[in-house]
């Protein structure tokens, strides 16, 4: 452990739900390797379009990052606005390479964690050296690397680039989307291994983080890594899901005892195993379902077709729902020759701590939901779902596929999601949310006309033309490490 850091705050880690009043959240701001991202490798690296950088920092993500402040580290914002938003001041307050970066130890960036680590002259060796091992560097680029200063390296590590004319290696535009480096469950951490090789960079430096900064200096000892099973290199292609992949989109916190695990396109299902064996083995939760999904792009994780609103709330994707599952809208010979269709069957299975071989079964994700808001979070009140673009073809399908089931609590009732997607807008009005704009609210909060603590049953719209276009929404874009339990 190292123990010479310019920041020695330690953080509490604590996450027993999905919606319990957020305190502390690890970000990554929107870095210039975004920037650039070329159409021949677009899909390489996990990007379906060329956004434009500019639109999604000042016109989008610094919106979020307002919000985030206001609500976490109010004091680093609250009357401020006019002096941070001076086109003067360039964004300095955003760009956590900047003397004037917000540096908030509530709403925590990936970067400056990173350039704290790297003043330790022995992981800035280990770090040069296992990067270049990944990304093919010659020598003399190594060399090169070792020299420049923690605040510079650490923004090369993630961009690319040490000019902006000069790249290294490819960036790692994907790294906005936290919550896939890792989840605390309760007060342990489970480190993710990304499916996708773009993603192999990532999951090493937030290894370092976690590892090394004084911040989970007290956590050392409860951070879980999951191994690769010694056969699956052996194994033809066809064997990959002997593989141990696993990402953060895919595992929900949902109560203090239970946890959810997607097996999808990018979580396979040997790592469902894993988790399963050692998080019961340490007695982290009693409970864990896993949710086997398509493999599909249009899904991706378990977060890009559910989220929780509330302790009764959920969003949902309606081809996930009861009507869909069984096929009620279609005549009998249509259901009957659609059923063959094994590749699009959702499987539910819960296991228990106390008897893992006896599971319990779940025909739908509405009555698996149905059952953790009354006996998991004991609500007495009727369970509800929001259906993602009010469950009307083509807009469910359109507006899913830009993040309108992808949304993050800020508190019980409070989210936040894209304001592009108008028909699950509808519904969240017609399940009795009120709506906002992020800069209106914004505004309202830097008067005094509300504060934080008054909102309730508040969708805050974040506006998206550009950010959207990345594919993930803000659920991806946050790892909470600490919310109030329920």
């Amino acid at each position: 452990m190292v123990k010479n850091y310019p920041h020695k705050t330690k953080a509490a880690v604590s996450v027993s739900s999905e919606v319990g009043r957020l305190r502390r959240v690890l970000v990554h701001s929107p870095d210039s390797g975004l920037g650039k991202v070329v159409p021949s490798k677009a899909q390489d690296w996990l990007f379906e379009d060329i956004v434009h950088l500019d639109t999604i920092r000042r016109k989008e993500y610094d919106f979020y990052t307002k919000i985030l402040l206001y609500f976490l580290d109010p004091d680093k914002i609250r009357g401020r606005l006019t002096e941070i938003d001076n086109p003067d001041n360039r964004r300095a307050f955003y760009k956590p390479g900047h003397e004037q970066f917000f540096r908030s130890d509530k709403v925590v960036e990936l970067q400056w964690l990173l350039a704290d680590i790297l003043e330790d002259h022995e992981i800035r060796l280990k770090l040069v050296a296992s990067v270049c091992a990944i990304e093919g560097c010659s020598y003399e680029n190594q060399i090169e690397l070792q020299q420049l200063d923690p605040v510079q390296l650490a923004k090369t590590f993630i961009s690319g680039s040490i000019t902006d004319d000069r790249m290294l290696f490819a960036p790692i535009p994907n790294f906005i989307f936290t919550r896939d480096i890792g989840i605390v469950i309760n007060h342990y951490v489970l480190l993710n291994k990304p499916a996708k090789k773009a993603r192999t960079r990532e999951a090493l430096l937030a290894k370092y983080i976690f590892f090394n900064h004084p911040f989970f200096q007290e956590y050392q000892d409860r951070i879980i890594e999951l191994a690769d099973t010694h056969h699956h290199f052996l194994l033809p292609r066809e064997g990959d899901d002997h593989k141990v992949t696993l990402e953060g989109g895919d595992v929900m916190v949902i109560s203090k005892d239970h946890l959810l695990i997607g097996v999808s396109e990018r979580t396979s299902l040997e790592a469902a195993h894993q988790a399963i064996n050692v998080l019961f083995e340490k007695n982290v939760v009693k409970k864990i379902t896993i949710i086997r999904i398509p493999r599909k792009r249009d899904y991706m994780h378990i977060d890009t077709i559910f989220t929780q609103i509330k302790r009764n709330v959920w969003i949902l994707l309606g081809t996930f729902s009861i009507k869909a599952i069984r096929r009620d809208d279609e005549d009998e010979i249509q259901r009957i020759l659609d059923n063959t269709k094994k590749e699009d069957k959702l499987k539910i299975i819960q296991f228990r701590k106390k008897d893992p071989g006896n599971p319990e079964y779940f025909d739908n994700l509405e009555d698996l939901l149905t059952d953790i808001s009354k006996n998991d979070l004991e609500c007495t009140e009727k369970i509800k779902f929001i259906y993602s673009g009010n469950n009307e073809f083509p807009f469910d399908a359109r507006e899913q596929w830009t993040d309108s089931c992808n949304l993050l609590a800020l508190k019980e009732g409070v989210v936040l999601g894209y304001d592009r997607n108008d028909k699950t807008i509808e519904a969240f009005k017609a399940g009795g949310f009120s709506v906002i704009h992020a800069e209106d609210l914004i505004n309202k909060l830097e008067k005094g006309d509300t504060s934080v603590d008054d909102l309730e049953n508040t969708l805050i719209l974040m506006p998206s033309a550009e950010l959207s276009r990345a594919r993930g929404g803000f659920h991806c874009m946050s790892m909470p490490l600490h919310r109030d339990p329920l």
